[in-house]
């Protein structure tokens, strides 16, 4: 698994976009028990605090220290650093198993094998993160271009499998029809310059040409997004039962 985060966790911490609650809502009505659920991947922990207020126990992971150092702390919550592929937990012991917006930068193989291990008999497993955000018209062409043309050669090739609304990626469970999710919320530019500056290809670029791309379309931006505007997400999720 790649750690492209670490370098900048606390503006990931602050920036990155959450999920609706209609999302957990989902999960937990799935969930035939909920005594323990794993957040693979956790980052910031912005998903395990959502799985600690229904779960009796959350276990996060992540490979990233600094990530963890974020984290949202709960009584509940149990972060250990340890990779998707190979933990230290017991088999059969979950309910649950969450990976929220991290999931293409793992092992398929080696990651479906550990959940197979570690989930109960028709426990749950969540992949889920979210696409390219829409806003107003104007401000969208701008963003096509600086991801697809400023930015587009500096992404990771794993950003595919997001880009196919992780459909082509391996998912060996008893798949569940999964509702349509989009998130909408209002953002000041702030918000949005600072979300645009946690993209791994920004950072990439930056260090490869020593300038912020983000400082090309800015002012465009700012013209066409406004002080606060509406930024909406498209939620890719896959779901299914460990059989």
């Amino acid at each position: 698994m790649k750690d492209l985060f670490s370098s900048h966790s606390q503006n990931y911490s602050r920036y990155r976009p959450g999920y609706p609650a209609e999302l957990y809502n989902f999960l937990r009505k799935l969930c035939r028990e909920k005594g323990r659920a794993w957040d693979c991947g956790t980052g910031n922990g912005q998903v395990a605090g959502e799985l600690a207020a229904f779960f009796e126990q959350v276990y996060a992971t992540d490979i990233s220290i600094n990530q963890l150092s974020q984290a949202v702390q709960r009584p509940n919550i149990h972060y250990t650093k340890q990779a998707a592929e190979n933990t230290i937990f017991p088999d059969a012991h979950f309910d649950l198993v969450t990976v929220g917006q991290a999931v293409h930068w793992f092992d398929f193989e080696k990651f479906n094998s550990e959940v197979k291990r570690v989930l109960k008999k028709d426990a749950v497993i969540a992949i889920f993160g979210y696409a390219l955000f829409r806003s107003n018209a104007e401000t969208d062409e701008i963003i096509r271009h600086f991801y697809n043309d400023v930015i587009g050669p500096f992404w990771s090739p794993e950003r595919r499998f997001l880009e196919e609304k992780y459909r082509t990626i391996p998912f060996p469970f008893q798949e569940i029809e999964a509702p349509k999710i989009e998130m909408k919320q209002n953002w000041s530019f702030e918000r949005l310059i600072g979300y645009l500056n946690t993209w791994s290809a920004v950072k990439a670029y930056q260090k490869e040409h020593q300038q912020n791309p983000v400082d090309l379309v800015k002012e465009d931006l700012q013209k066409s997004f406004g002080e606060v505007g509406e930024v909406n997400f498209p939620i890719l999720l896959r779901v299914g039962r460990n059989t």
